[in-house]
């Protein structure tokens, strides 16, 4: 990320926190001003290239093949991990520039890559992936080793050792004694040409999605950034939430929000807005326990938040086979009821530990901020309307990143020239470089589950394991994707799981939405979840609290994302995937629920603003969660136990001296007065 960008958020930081430490600039020294450049040239290459073939212009009166674009897409952002990432983590006092042996892998996956466009044709018409000449075999397999090297770098050894053994898989499949594992075996040859030239593995659907829609979209993410997105952001959320009790958490909610919804990644967001927004909320009088969860958990929704989702969230148009609007639709209630929950809870916290807010002199105003952020609003309305009517989702976000380009360039509040869209060409190569690496990775597992068939089979055996229980084959896939979210990142888990359970689900009458959105959901929280916990761990660096209370806390603030999914994969109508008056019914029941499990994890009942005992947490819990069952006898029965509690608990508490009946009058609802 640039130095501009952070220079604005210090800058909006420090009217909600005066004095606000320097935010961290992350200076990697093996990029160097020759490599910055060459960054920058294979970035505006691979957009170029995927501007041409998602407008379908044939510039040079050349129509590139898919498989052709793929390896020079390929060519432009994969070799960029070899530049950004060192072979070790161990080595240390790294050096300006990159040692020799990186320079080699960059310049034989170029090689390699165009070598493989050069003979797209003929990969096609002879069926190469099966069986090819000598010379295409060998190519085959250093094309394998490298993608395996840049998978590694870019996502870790876990990811691919995965990759490595479900890639290798296809060798034993057949003699395999467990039956569900049981697949098609391939002579090693025949793999090697399968992986590198297959239309199945590492040229698959991930890579085919990313090459078409993922460029433009991260682009109109960092293009938001580079603007002064942030900025308009964290002074949008200031001027909301800025003056309610707990603010400062409720602005980095928001923040926090936002920022992770244009870049995806959790821990990165984390470390972008974490060194503003948590010393803030310490100010403020969270604990820096507290503060970390709130930045982890809130940055740890981007990925789930349309419009702008995480990678999985474009696989799944591709493996659901759905328009990418929809799924912006079907993620919407969830995505609500998550923040609701986090800032239910906060708003709890803030009560019970009387936080005031900030003094409405010191925020942003509300107007003056919508003024001023007039490009934002108009990019992001112009990115619904054309998502809505432009039949080429692909196309979308170009349309929108040349209209921020343009505001940016003619408008006198903007400074975007020439070294600024050279700052985003390198922010765009560095980030792109380790999505591709780690997508043309991940294909290698589709590869090798693909080609044996033990995907199906995997499927098959899952249903009659778990006959027609539905709530058992989501339990199992919860875990499942809880297990494969610790190790591996979000998009590989879900290419994954994608695979071997969203079948299954849908088998089960799971409505298609939904199966995929759980599968993302799930994957999503081992950055919140002990033992590994990323996101809270990166906040707890930040807050100097304890990594594991830090992730706990997170757990806790977040409870609504383990609930939620199951509550949309029982009910297709909080995906959206019903009549609107069901859609209408089932979201306002949703919220009451919310508002319920919020209650009770954070010891709060608001509107009643009393504390409720254990018992009637519990009661909370348990309401808060039968609400969420579809059916209605059900559902009014867990509202039932809600009211109930919630009038018990306002009976009980009237009852009592005034001093102790309720909260001090400045930790109600109301905006605060009172100076931080």
């Amino acid at each position: 990320m640039s130095s501009t960008i952070v220079d604005h958020d210090q800058k909006s930081c420090e009217k909600i926190l005066p004095g606000a430490p320097p935010i961290p600039v992350e200076k990697n020294p093996r990029l160097t001003p020759f490599w910055r450049a060459m960054v920058a040239i294979l970035a505006a290459i691979g957009i170029g290239g995927t501007i041409n073939q998602v407008f379908y212009l044939n510039a040079f009166g050349i129509a590139l093949q898919t498989n052709a674009f793929l390896y020079l897409i390929a060519a432009c952002f994969v070799p960029v991990v070899f530049v950004t990432v060192p072979i070790s983590k161990r080595i240390t006092n790294q050096k300006e520039g990159i040692p020799l042996y990186d320079v080699a892998l960059v310049a034989a996956f170029i090689g390699v890559s165009i070598w493989f466009a050069l003979h797209s044709h003929d990969i096609t018409v002879f069926g190469w992936a099966m069986v090819a000449p000598g010379y295409a075999t060998i190519m085959s397999y250093f094309y394998w080793i490298l993608i395996l090297e840049a998978l590694r770098r870019a996502a870790g050894l876990i990811v691919a050792g995965l990759a490595l053994l479900v890639s290798l898989y296809p060798l034993v499949a057949g003699d395999i004694p467990v039956t569900v594992l049981q697949g098609i075996n391939y002579d090693l040859n025949t793999l090697a040409q399968m992986h590198a030239m297959g239309s199945d593995s590492i040229l698959g659907l991930p890579l085919q999605t990313a090459a078409t829609i993922l460029v433009g979209f991260l682009a109109f993410g960092v293009v938001l950034q580079h603007t002064g997105g942030a900025t308009f952001f964290n002074d949008l959320s200031m001027s909301i939430f800025g003056r309610y009790r707990g603010g400062t958490a409720k602005v980095s909610i928001g923040s926090s929000a936002a920022m992770g919804m244009m870049s995806g990644s959790a821990v990165s967001n984390v470390l972008t807005t974490g060194p503003m927004t948590i010393p803030a909320m310490i100010k403020n009088g969270f604990t820096p326990k507290t503060a970390g969860a709130v930045e982890a958990t809130a940055s740890s929704g981007g990925s789930i938040t349309p419009p702008i989702m995480g990678a999985a969230a474009f696989l799944m148009v591709s493996f659901a086979g759905v328009p990418y609007t929809q799924v912006i639709i079907a993620a919407t209630i969830p995505a609500i009821l998550y923040f609701l929950g986090i800032f239910l809870q906060i708003d709890g916290y803030a009560a019970l530990k009387g936080l005031a807010g900030t003094p409405r002199s010191e925020l942003p105003r509300f107007v003056t901020t919508l003024i001023n952020g007039w490009p934002y609003i108009l990019a992001f309305g112009l990115l619904t309307v054309l998502l809505l009517t432009t039949p080429s989702e692909a196309q979308v976000p170009f349309w929108v990143v040349l209209a921020l380009i343009l505001i940016g360039v003619v408008s006198p509040r903007q400074k975007f020239g020439i070294q600024e869209i050279y700052e985003v060409m390198v922010d765009l190569g560095v980030t792109l470089g380790k999505l591709f690496a780690t997508i043309a990775g991940v294909g290698l597992i589709l590869g090798g589950l693909t080609a044996t068939g033990v995907a199906l089979s995997i499927s098959r055996d899952l249903i009659a394991l778990v006959g027609d229980n539905v709530i058992l084959i989501l339990i199992t896939g919860a875990i499942a994707c809880f297990i494969l979210g610790m190790g591996l990142t979000i998009s590989a888990a879900y290419v994954f799981l994608a695979i071997v359970m969203v079948p299954a689900l849908i088998a089960l009458d799971v409505n298609v939405y939904a199966a995929h959105l759980f599968i993302i959901y799930w994957a999503s929280v081992s950055y919140i979840t002990p033992p590994v916990g990323l996101a809270a761990f990166a906040a707890a660096g930040i807050s100097k609290a304890s990594p594991m209370g830090t992730s706990v806390e997170a757990m806790r603030l977040g409870a609504v994302k383990y609930i939620v999914p199951f509550g949309f994969a029982l009910n297709p109508a909080l995906v959206a995937q019903a009549p609107l008056t069901e859609v209408l019914i089932a979201g306002a029941f949703s919220i009451v629920a919310v508002f319920a499990i919020a209650a009770a994890f954070s010891g709060w009942i608001q509107f009643v603003e009393v504390k409720p005992t254990l018992i009637s947490r519990a009661l909370l819990a348990v309401g808060g969660s039968m609400i969420f069952l579809p059916q209605l006898p059900i559902t009014l029965a867990g509202v039932s136990i809600v009211v109930a509690v919630m009038v018990v608990e306002k009976f009980i508490a009237g009852r009592k001296a005034p001093a102790t009946a309720k909260a001090p009058a400045d930790t109600q609802l109301q905006p605060q007065p009172q100076t931080v």
